[in-house]
C-alpha cells in the first residue's frame, strides 16, 4: 500500500482542479431583459381584490394553547386553502391544518399570515382578541 502524503515541510501541493476543463469554456450569451418585465408568480395573475378575511386569536378548547385561525374564505377551493396554510407553515415554522373551511395555525402569527394573505390578494382583517 503506498499511500499519496501531503508534505508538511511548506512545499507547494501538487493539486489538479476537478474545474480547470472548464475554464476554456464559452458560454452562450444571454438575451438582454427588459427591466419592465416581471417573472409571473401565481398570486399576481389571480384578481388583487379577493375578499375579505378574518384572522382570530383562539385558546379555547386547545389545552392553553393559542392558535391563528383564518376565515371567511369566499370562492376558493380546499386545494388553494391548503396551498396557502402551507406556504403559512413554512413561512411562520410551526404546523397549522385546514380545518372546516378554515386555516388554522399554531401560535400567534397573526401579522406573518396577514402579509402572506396580502400577497395572494385577500384583505385580512384582526378579529376578536
Amino acid at each position: 500500500m503506498n499511500k499519496k502524503r501531503i508534505p508538511t515541510d511548506g512545499e507547494p501541493v501538487p493539486w489538479k482542479s476537478p474545474f480547470a476543463a472548464l475554464k476554456n469554456v464559452e458560454l452562450p450569451p444571454t438575451p438582454p431583459r427588459d427591466k419592465t418585465e416581471r417573472p409571473a408568480m401565481a398570486s399576481s395573475s389571480q384578481a388583487k381584490n379577493r375578499g375579505r378575511v378574518d384572522i382570530i386569536r383562539q385558546t379555547a378548547h386547545r389545552g392553553g394553547k393559542t392558535v391563528t385561525v383564518v376565515t371567511g374564505f369566499a370562492g376558493i377551493g380546499q386545494e388553494e386553502k391548503e396551498q396557502l396554510a402551507k406556504e403559512m407553515q413554512k413561512a411562520c415554522g410551526v404546523g397549522g391544518t385546514v380545518k372546516e373551511g378554515r386555516i388554522e395555525i399554531q401560535g400567534d402569527r397573526r401579522n406573518d399570515v396577514a402579509r402572506i394573505l396580502t400577497k395572494a390578494g385577500f384583505r385580512p382583517v384582526f378579529a376578536g382578541g
